[in-house]
């Protein structure tokens, strides 16, 4: 038995780690890390662009305004209320059947016309026009209206809202715009 401690053993001892070898490693893993969230980042920036700007488009680009033909002049009579169906302007390429809207036409006389939205001004859901009361009713919530378009009775905070009418080489033409949010 060997006592002397300077003297070498017959089996080697592994080397320590080089404290300098472990803190190169570690920054390299830290380096490859920040790279990685950088580019990561760099690149969610790249693709939210087209995003946002498809986002807020719509905020900044006015809705198309067009004028419709809803219909001869002397297919609405003096006094009534007609529901009139045209083409949506801000509708999409792909809307089908929801490309279409509607609006309440009251011809008031020979060439005196009104349209009124077909959605309440409470909570935008369709009005139906009774005829034999005079009244446009949503059955929704209880929103009644006057044949003018004023509110009767009921939580909408306004009337019907009106579009502009012209009659134009014996046509009646509304001027389109989207449906009034309310």
């Amino acid at each position: 038995m060997n006592t002397d401690p300077n003297e070498n053993d017959s089996k080697e001892q592994p080397e320590p780690v080089r404290r300098e070898q472990s803190h190169d490693k570690d920054l390299d893993r830290r380096f490859f890390t920040k790279l990685s969230l950088a580019l990561v980042g760099f690149a969610t920036f790249l693709v939210g662009i087209p995003v946002v700007g498809f986002l807020i488009d719509p905020l900044f680009r006015p809705a198309p305004r067009l004028w419709r033909q809803v219909g001869a002049v002397d297919d609405f009579k003096i006094g009534d209320v007609s529901e009139v169906s045209f083409e949506d302007t801000s509708a999409l390429p792909w809307a089908g059947l929801t490309n279409k809207t509607a609006a309440w036409l009251y011809r008031q006389g020979e060439q005196e016309f009104v349209a009124y939205s077909v959605n309440c001004a409470h909570l935008g859901c369709p009005v139906r026009w009774e005829a034999d009361a005079q009244l446009f009713m949503c059955p929704c919530h209880g929103g009644v209206y006057f044949k003018d378009g004023n509110v009767a009775a009921g939580p909408p905070p306004r009337g019907l809202t009106k579009y502009p009418v012209r009659v134009q080489n014996g046509q009646v033409e509304i001027l389109t715009s989207p449906a009034p949010i309310t």
